[in-house]
């Protein structure tokens, strides 16, 4: 029987080693494809602009940055139109120059902007019935939180004649024999 558990052992070991090989291949496919997935992100480049804005003069250089530095980037959220580089940033500041060309204000570039990407695009939104609250709405917190200090310290200085634990309460319950502290 000793030279039958050799023979009998190996094809089952043959298939034990073959399953390793696969799982191994398996997990090497699988860690390969992590790795590319995750570092695809890594080398995305920063849209460029492929070529340069070119400005007439310095006057409608001028211009261009004032009224770009009042608008947001809609892809962004956080940056101006000027500081952004995603693409459409580019397209946008391609397009306002174009519209300044045109001979268009700069009220009407912001409204062309508005109409077409909302009220979100100004960074100082214009003062209407749907931003009231976002244009006095601080004001209005300051002015109720003054009130609200207001009323305490009235309620604490016009007290009720209560002992508050002020030193002329505690003179007078030293000579009227209540010298008993509670602590």
């Amino acid at each position: 029987m000793s030279g039958a558990g050799p023979r009998a052992a190996a094809p089952g070991g043959a298939r034990r080693i073959a399953a390793a090989l696969r799982t191994a291949a398996c997990a090497a496919l699988l860690a390969a494809s992590a790795c590319a997935i995750l570092s695809a992100p890594l080398s995305a480049q920063p849209a460029s602009d492929p070529e340069p804005l070119r400005y007439r003069d310095p006057a409608e250089e001028r211009r261009f940055h004032d009224l770009v530095a009042e608008l947001r980037c809609v892809m962004c959220q956080n940056q101006s139109l000027a500081d952004s580089n995603a693409q459409i940033a580019h397209d946008l500041r391609r397009e306002v120059l174009e519209l300044m060309r045109q001979g268009k204000s700069d009220a009407q570039i912001k409204d062309f902007l508005v109409a077409r990407y909302g009220e979100f695009v100004l960074y100082r939104p214009r003062v209407e019935s749907t931003t009231w609250l976002l244009w006095f709405g601080p004001a209005l917190v300051l002015l109720a939180g003054g009130y609200l200090v207001a009323r305490v310290i009235r309620a604490r200085a016009g007290g009720t004649g209560a002992n508050d634990g002020t030193a002329t309460d505690l003179g007078r319950a030293s000579r009227s024999g209540e010298d008993e502290q509670e602590w």
